[in-house]
């Protein structure tokens, strides 16, 4: 019996080392070649995606090459869906805690592309890159308004109505969209707004930061209180005249500043 027992210690570190050596050897396997370019690439590129959505990248005009995949991955999969609810949640609580006049003067400003409406129809055309943005092919697009609405955000805008807020749209489109650009809004659900904005003539040739920060001064100096605004650029929240609190819709499309 003393035998067998001292048999024990030398078998399991047999087991022991059996299974270090298929663990070293899956290790090596799933780091070598291609596996290891793709885990590379998207360890690379979701660090990337963190960093712009953060406003630590800066301005950028294109999509890394090697994250173009990985763009097209996250836009069509559930973790695009998953972001833009908790941003919608986290909206709506703020929402929740602010004391309306019931006025008609409290305000949250909404952006349209890629935050009330998603052109991931349009890219899904043309790819996920912004090298491959052609002016003409989207105008074309919009034109066409048939941008289906963002789940999350139709939801939220419609609680935020049923709350009181009074909703603002604020687009960079140009003013000759405007018909085309409303009835897309409404065939995709939206509903009741008290102002769109739209890029005039006179507003040519400004950065989107500067356009929208005028835009918002406007409202404010007519009376309204702007307490929330949604929008996926960093240019569409910041400047002056910004809300009391600002949510940013993940887009790591294209970057307008």
């Amino acid at each position: 019996m003393a035998s067998g027992q001292s048999l024990v210690p030398t078998i399991l570190l047999l087991l022991l080392c059996i299974v270090s050596t298929a663990v070293a050897n899956s290790i090596i396997q799933v780091v070598s070649g291609d596996r290891k370019i793709q885990i590379d690439d998207n360890l690379y590129c979701d660090s990337w995606r963190l960093s712009i959505e953060t406003n630590n990248y800066g301005v950028w005009s294109t999509v890394p090459e090697r994250c173009e995949s990985f763009v097209q991955d996250y836009m069509t999969g559930y973790r695009y869906q998953s972001d833009l609810e908790f941003v919608a949640s986290v909206s709506l609580t703020f929402a929740k805690t602010v004391e309306l006049a019931g006025d008609g003067k409290d305000v949250w400003v909404f952006d349209i592309d890629e935050t009330l409406l998603s052109n991931l129809p349009y890219y899904a055309t043309i790819g996920f890159g912004t090298e491959t943005y052609n002016e003409t092919s989207w105008d074309e697009w919009v034109a066409s308004g048939e941008a289906p609405a963002l789940v999350p955000s139709l939801k939220l805008y419609e609680e935020l109505q049923q709350l009181g807020f009074t909703i603002v749209l604020l687009t960079g489109r140009d003013e000759y969209q405007r018909n085309v650009t409303v009835k897309n809004l409404l065939a995709a659900g939206y509903t009741d707004w008290e102002t769109l904005f739209l890029r005039a003539t006179s507003d040519e040739g400004k950065k989107a930061i500067v356009y929208k920060s005028e835009k918002r001064a406007e409202l404010i100096s007519e009376g309204y209180r702007i307490h929330g605004n949604s929008g996926d650029q960093w240019s569409d929240l910041l400047g002056y005249a910004v809300a009391n609190r600002s949510f940013k819709i993940p887009d790591p499309l294209y970057y307008i500043s």
